[in-house]
């Protein structure tokens, strides 16, 4: 008879940080009882250690140390941060063709009739890009890091409210983009540490074909390019490039973790430890 941890047992070592990626079975109950406790100290050990560190000397968790280091990079290569309102406007959805006949549409977070919490940073991107076109001599380089709001499935890489970056390059010229997108795209992985990704066309629900960032199986990073079909709503006409990543995602990915939830925004993990180890 094969005995093997129980599902609650699996859920608490999976919660503790572990992959269980190898298959464990016991000759009896006392052994399998036995191991789940040694694993289990290990693992309690480990989180506090790690949550001592980040007490005495990082001070910051990981979402927010990627966070920085994102805004160094791509400050020291002239993008400007901008800051804008996670409250947006049904209009401004629909100036990016997202209406109740839309794919995305349902996955809305709705404040009111009229207002909903952002499911992406591009229609706040585009209405200060506009602005910006007017006052500026391309190229216009900005870029944006906040929450956006979806009612994804829930699962091990997707999470309700995640961390966007987007950047876009105004002005990028035709022949260009391409190569650009690329360029960005390796500007942001290195910032964050990830090496040996691919790059694959795709096509999505809003922007049509992109160039996705791909690594070990996941989307980290999603492209897009102008002129676009979007753009005329926004009043521009500009050539140039854009790329969003999800910084959890990127998290995941970098420090192997097997679930998403522990790199967000919560109030049960902190910089990837589960907090109730006691």
């Amino acid at each position: 008879m094969k005995i093997e941890f129980t599902s609650s047992q699996i859920d608490r070592l999976k919660s503790l940080g572990s992959d269980l990626s190898r298959e464990m079975c016991f000759e009896t109950t006392a052994q399998r009882e036995s191991q789940f406790k040694e694993l289990e100290k290990t693992l309690v050990l480990n989180a506090k250690k790690h949550l001592n560190k980040l007490r005495q000397d990082e001070r910051k968790p990981l979402l927010a140390r990627v966070q920085e280091s994102l805004v160094n990079r791509l400050t020291q290569e002239g993008f400007v941060q901008v800051v804008t309102p996670t409250i947006i406007s049904k209009k401004f959805l629909e100036q990016m063709t997202i209406d109740e006949s839309h794919d995305l549409y349902a996955q809305v977070f709705w404040v009111d009739k009229n207002k909903c919490l952002r499911p992406m940073l591009a229609p706040n991107l585009y209405s200060v890009s506009r602005e910006l076109l007017k006052i500026w001599e391309k190229p216009v380089r900005i870029f944006e890091i906040g929450s956006c709001f979806r009612k994804e499935s829930q699962g091990h890489c997707h999470l309700n409210e995640f961390t966007m970056l987007n950047l876009v390059e105004w002005g990028t010229p035709i022949g260009e983009r391409d190569q650009r997108i690329r360029e960005l795209a390796d500007l942001v992985m290195n910032a964050t540490g990830l090496t040996a990704y691919q790059f694959e066309a795709e096509e999505s629900v809003v922007y049509g074909t992109t160039i996705d960032v791909v690594k070990d199986g996941l989307e980290l990073g999603s492209s897009s390019k102008g002129p676009h079909p979007l753009d005329p709503a926004w009043g521009i006409t500009d050539s140039w490039v854009g790329i969003g990543f999800g910084l959890e995602r990127l998290l995941m990915i970098r420090e192997k973790k097997n679930n998403i939830q522990a790199l967000a925004r919560s109030i049960a993990y902190l910089d990837g430890v589960r907090l109730n180890i006691k």
